[in-house]
């Protein structure tokens, strides 16, 4: 006979669906962590996310828009945004750039219609330094015959004397930071076939967009790297840098650096032609009355 008291075996299909186990789902840091190749870093990915936002205040005039343009075509990593008012309190372009996602600020400050200032910092932190934008030259005025794909990455090119000083140091990393279009980004394109150049002379940067051309020499088959200018062109007079973002404590000051004064010069004007003016008519009231003659005795007769 057999033994009723030896209990029976359930098999897993038969208990109810609420108390089956269901295979745990491996999570992507785990699977990394599993493979070895996946765990690598892709070369090609986003990973300088340098974000540099270009906008100005009001009162620019139509050559600082233009420039303002350029300046955003050069750069397919760059954010726009509508013109700043509140010129006295800089410090609010900080959230601007932050509510922007942006680490890196270029802000083009118009004074009297005529002064152009650049403004370029790593927000929110600093540091920033401060230029006066001098003969500047678009790329709708020059018509220049260099040609560059739109979005692709350029080379940096600085001179020699930038690393002499500790300033001219800082301002070769703020401008490669700043300028230089990160690997990976969604709008840039895997290609390099211009370079942007720059030049200390005078106590003054010089910048100059070229393009790379590559041509055969006459004198062999080797390839000859040429350079065509696209343009734009300007020059950076740097005034102040300081350790923080648009403000803070000020680490350098040009001791060259002369301020435009042509407001002044033209009050200077506009002060010399009046007292002119009343030196003249001072000297005519003086002449008339040494040659006063009198009263003609026939005036009334007729």
């Amino acid at each position: 006979m057999e033994d009723d008291s030896s209990e029976p075996e359930l098999a897993s299909a038969e208990l109810p669906p609420e108390r089956i186990e269901q295979p745990k789902a491996t999570s992507k840091k785990k699977a990394k962590k599993a493979n070895p190749k996946l765990a690598k870093r892709d070369v090609s990915q986003y990973v300088n996310k340098q974000r540099t936002l270009v906008f100005a205040s009001r009162g620019i005039t139509h050559r600082d828009r233009h420039f303002m343009g350029d300046l955003r075509d050069m750069l397919p990593h760059s954010k726009k945004d509508v013109k700043f008012d509140a010129k006295a309190k800089l410090f609010l372009v900080n959230e601007v750039a932050e509510m922007k996602n942006c680490n890196n600020c270029i802000f083009l400050e118009a004074r009297k219609g005529k002064d152009l200032y650049m403004w370029m910092s790593k927000t929110p932190d600093g540091p920033s330094v401060k230029f006066l934008v001098e003969n500047l030259h678009t790329m709708s005025e020059l018509k220049l015959t260099g040609n560059c794909l739109k979005g692709s990455r350029p080379i940096l090119f600085f001179d020699k004397t930038f690393d002499t000083t500790p300033a001219y140091r800082l301002l070769k990393e703020m401008m490669t930071q700043i300028l230089g279009s990160p690997k990976g980004h969604p709008k840039v394109k895997p290609f390099i076939d211009h370079q942007f150049s720059f030049f200390i002379a005078d106590n003054r940067i010089w910048f100059r967009n070229y393009q790379l051309v590559r041509t055969e020499s006459s004198s062999g088959g080797k390839h000859v790297d040429a350079l065509i200018e696209i343009g734009p062109r300007f020059v950076l007079n740097p005034i102040r840098i300081f350790a923080g973002s648009f403000g803070g404590k000020c680490i350098y000051s040009n001791s060259n650096y002369k301020p435009p004064r042509r407001g002044l010069q033209g009050k200077q004007e506009k002060q010399m032609n009046v007292r002119a003016r009343r030196k003249q008519l001072k000297k005519r009231k003086r002449h008339k009355e040494e040659n006063f003659v009198g009263e003609d005795e026939l005036d009334n007769v007729f």
